[in-house]
């Protein structure tokens, strides 16, 4: 068995010198902008950094949360007691092959940039991006998606870093096939760092590709609440069928409120977290919800949100299941 250091904070600290820091709030990397500190924290702007990151998991044996947008995460009030890795501006860049319509962009970018950036080079197949608050390495690791599409429609490869590796060649392009791409969910480890993603793409009427995003843009602004959320927080049970706002609605929750935490009056697949919420009334609120949907419905349904630093042991009520992808029956696991 590897040796616990004494202090795997300190060997930690040690190992990123001075790309690391200690005690950093997450809470502003999030959009529910509730929660507590990481207890390292690093800025990854070159492979140099992330090559510190991978001998600072292994000599100190503290887990990994890489940050993108943090567009679904909620962070527990306690924090989270490893390396919280977050990806920096360097991995921002957006390249298009105007011979080939391929894309590819870095982990950093916002979706709603790309697809605004592709829509107006005149290539299609990412419009439904720009309903989605998050960035490209978040897309390619929970498969985002919206508006009858989603990465996997033109996901051709990404290049990912895999910091479970303490050699030089820790980052590799592996090809979509490969990275076990589901329904809001893929096989990526929390030791794999997403750094760019390649879509196929095809040409198309640039005025098509921009009115389509005005009418998501339309429909997003007239559908769904703004504020500290993040976003739909349970995957549709059955997609395209049964969905769970519907479920909810349902069962009576629209406006339910625990503490500083509500299901949005907008949106009944929201959950909204007050300016001054804590973390622990949005995780209760949303084992309420489930809880009170399987009661009505029979549908057990799972989080679209990922759950870091709470204490699962007792009540899984969310993160993502790596395991099931079981959509078209009633009981539908919250992992």
């Amino acid at each position: 068995m590897p040796v616990v250091p004494a202090d795997p904070v300190a060997t930690a600290l040690h190992a990123l010198g001075e790309r690391g820091r200690r005690d950093v709030p997450l809470a502003p990397c999030t959009t529910y902008r509730v929660g507590g500190a990481a207890a390292v924290y690093v800025e990854a702007s070159s492979l140099d950094d992330l090559r510190r990151v991978a001998r600072a998991h292994a000599d100190s044996g503290l887990p990994l949360l890489v940050i993108g947008r943090g567009s679904n995460l909620l962070i527990a009030d306690e924090g989270f007691p490893g390396i919280a890795v977050a990806i920096g501006a360097a991995h921002n860049a957006i390249d298009i092959d105007e011979a080939s319509d391929r894309v590819t962009a870095g982990a950093g970018t916002l979706l709603p940039v790309l697809a605004r950036r592709t829509a107006a080079s005149g290539r299609r197949g990412l419009e439904w991006a720009v309903g989605v608050p998050g960035s490209v390495g978040g897309a390619v690791r929970m498969n985002a998606g919206g508006h009858g599409s989603d990465v996997a429609h033109s996901l051709l490869t990404a290049t990912v870093a895999d910091l479970d590796r303490t050699a030089d060649d820790i980052v590799v392009e592996r090809p979509a096939a490969e990275l076990g791409l589901r329904f809001r969910g893929s096989g990526l480890s929390a030791s794999s760092v997403v750094l760019d993603a390649t879509f196929q793409l095809r040409s198309g009427d640039r005025d098509a590709a921009e009115s389509e995003i005005a009418e998501i843009v339309a429909w997003r602004r007239a559908n769904q609440p703004g504020g500290q959320n993040a976003g739909s927080v349970f995957v549709n049970p059955i997609p395209g069928e049964v969905s769970a706002g519907e479920l909810i609605d349902q069962a009576g929750l629209r406006g339910l409120r625990h503490g500083s935490a509500s299901v949005s009056e907008k949106h009944a697949n929201f959950i909204q977290a007050d300016p001054d919420g804590i973390a622990a009334d949005v995780r209760e609120l949303m084992r309420i919800v489930r809880n009170r949907v399987e009661e009505q419905s029979g549908f057990r349904l799972r989080s679209e949100i990922r759950l870091i630093g709470f204490d699962e042991t007792h009540d899984h009520v969310g993160d993502d299941d790596q395991h099931r992808d079981n959509h078209h029956e009633h009981h539908v696991e919250v992992h």
